[in-house]
């Protein structure tokens, strides 16, 4: 069990995965879904878990999604980055009900940043979503000390 064959910038991103408490996911929105190179990421991280079954056990993990449309696919992108944190036992979550049931959704307005950063109601179920990750790493991270 080598880990990942590939030789290439995911080492790195692998070495920061394992280190960090929480992450955030985050995707544009393409045919109603993740991006293909949100997906390539998560996929690769299965060498790193065929090699220690546990390395991502208990992180915490939250998704954010822009799409060119308000309901052009978020959702669906956002579940399938909760699954991958699933599969790979770690806690998923979101800012919670009216606003942000599965994470930070934006509508770009198909108009990139600019469409993003003038859409308050994502940026507010970003913050949320944020400040619900905090929480909950600092709660895992405290039981854990506590563990020891």
């Amino acid at each position: 069990k080598q880990g990942c064959i590939h030789k290439d910038d995911m080492l790195e991103l692998y070495d920061k995965m394992q280190w960090a408490d929480a992450w955030i996911i985050g995707t544009p929105v393409y045919q109603g879904t993740l991006s293909g190179q949100t997906k390539v990421m998560m996929d690769r991280c299965r060498a790193v878990v065929a090699r220690d079954p546990k390395v991502f056990l208990n992180k915490v993990g939250a998704g954010m999604a822009d799409g060119g449309d308000r309901v052009g696919g978020q959702e669906p992108a956002l579940q399938t980055i909760h699954n991958f944190y699933i599969i790979n036992e770690m806690l998923p979550v979101s800012g919670g009900s009216f606003g942000s049931n599965l994470g930070g959704t934006f509508w770009s307005q198909d108009k990139g940043a600019e469409g993003v950063e003038a859409d308050d109601e994502g940026l507010r179920s970003m913050r949320k979503t944020v400040r619900k990750l905090i929480q909950t790493a600092q709660m895992v991270k405290s039981v854990s000390a506590e563990e020891k």
